[in-house]
């Protein structure tokens, strides 16, 4: 019994770690079409998109039945519990990737292929940030969750200097404001990203420790 209970257990952390490939695909493919404004893989992350959603599901309906049927103890009850709240953050990583692609979709061919320097920091940063919460997840790695809130901190330094360098692309020419304003939108959808990820390697804490930092 409990052997096919720890099949299951195994078979979350698997399509945990699928959906974390599909989206971790669709960050880099979204910092790609944001330099070189490739619809056709700006295409392609949003329709990467349903298959997220379809795995945020699959996950939800394993975790529901784990409860339900096997009724986990301490500490398999906080990592299905986690593993709840983390695709929920996950899929919505997957939305912001979509919505950047959605963007760049929308944009004139040469729209977005400009130096955004600090929009492609945060990408790198968020990108890191989402590897490392999901990994510290499969590896039960509490100081790699620790290192993912300072993290975080870069990120939305970054963000304040993005929004300079929209301000300023504004300033040096008007005709810009259009393109400014998507780069913004950009930049405050990978500040979310980062939000998302630290949320995860939050509740990554909580399902190795038992303790959550907001409720301390």
């Amino acid at each position: 019994m409990r052997k096919q209970y720890d099949l299951e257990l195994l078979s979350l952390k698997n399509k945990m770690s699928e959906m974390y490939i599909l989206m971790e695909q669709s960050i880099k493919d979204t910092v790609e079409c944001i330099a070189t404004c490739n619809k056709t893989m700006a295409k392609e992350v949003v329709l990467r998109d349903k298959d997220i959603d379809i795995l945020n599901e699959e996950i939800q309906q394993l975790c529901f039945r784990l409860i339900l049927t096997e009724q986990p103890v301490a500490q398999d009850l906080r990592t299905i519990s986690s593993a709840m709240k983390m695709i929920t953050d996950m899929e919505r990583i997957g939305d912001h990737a979509q919505d950047i692609c959605e963007i760049i979709l929308e944009s004139p061919e040469d729209g977005l292929a400009l130096d955004y320097g600090h929009i492609s920091q945060m990408a790198s940063a968020v990108l890191s940030m989402v590897r490392d919460s999901i990994h510290a997840f499969v590896s039960g790695d509490i100081a790699l969750c620790e290192s993912i809130g300072r993290y975080d901190d870069v990120v939305d330094d970054l963000f304040q200097k993005a929004k300079i360098d929209v301000i300023q692309l504004i300033r040096h020419d008007v005709n810009y404001s259009e393109k400014a304003l998507d780069l913004f939108t950009i930049a405050k959808y990978f500040e979310r990203i980062g939000d998302h990820a630290t949320n995860i390697a939050e509740w990554v804490m909580f399902s190795i420790t038992g303790e959550h930092p907001s409720l301390q």
